[in-house]
């Protein structure tokens, strides 16, 4: 999954507003323009589209996680250089204050079958010898559990 595909999930499922994924960003301390916000959400193949970094989505991930759980005290989280699936697994299960069966419950509205065992895998530090990769078919089945969950209605085709 591109950054981009990550933002337009987020955004529909979430029904965010230009104004709303702006504020995010703001909420993480990057200052953004309904122009860029649009270029992102731009399909590829568009004229206006523009390429969204692994540093500018973990900004709008650490404005996600200060919008649904309140902004920490003290230093905000510096963004990550680079981002993975795990990585952005991670700051959404904290965004969502998730606990491992409710991933559980959201992989199973999309029929998706995971152990508490291999959903720990993709949380721990990649050194560990129990660390798992987190595939693109896993980030999109629990972005898509989640969209079916808050927006019963939608569909795939939707976004």
């Amino acid at each position: 999954m591109t950054n981009n595909d990550i933002l337009r999930r987020i955004r529909y499922t979430f029904d965010l507003k230009d104004n709303a994924v702006i504020e995010i960003f703001s909420l993480a301390d990057l200052s953004v323009t309904k122009e860029q916000v649009i270029a992102w959400l731009s399909k590829e193949e568009q004229e206006t589209f523009i390429k969204l970094s692994d540093t500018e989505l973990a900004i709008f991930l650490n404005g996600f996680i200060n919008l649904k759980r309140g902004k920490r005290d003290g230093e905000q989280p510096i963004p990550e250089q680079r981002l993975n699936n795990n990585m952005v697994f991670q700051k959404l299960r904290i965004a969502l204050n998730l606990k491992a069966e409710d991933i559980i419950e959201v992989l199973e509205v999309v029929d998706f079958r995971l152990s508490k065992h291999e959903l720990s895998s993709f949380f721990r530090k990649p050194e560990n010898k129990h660390y798992r990769e987190c595939k693109d078919q896993i980030l999109r089945n629990f972005l898509m559990g989640i969209q079916l969950q808050l927006r019963p209605n939608s569909s795939a085709l939707d976004e």
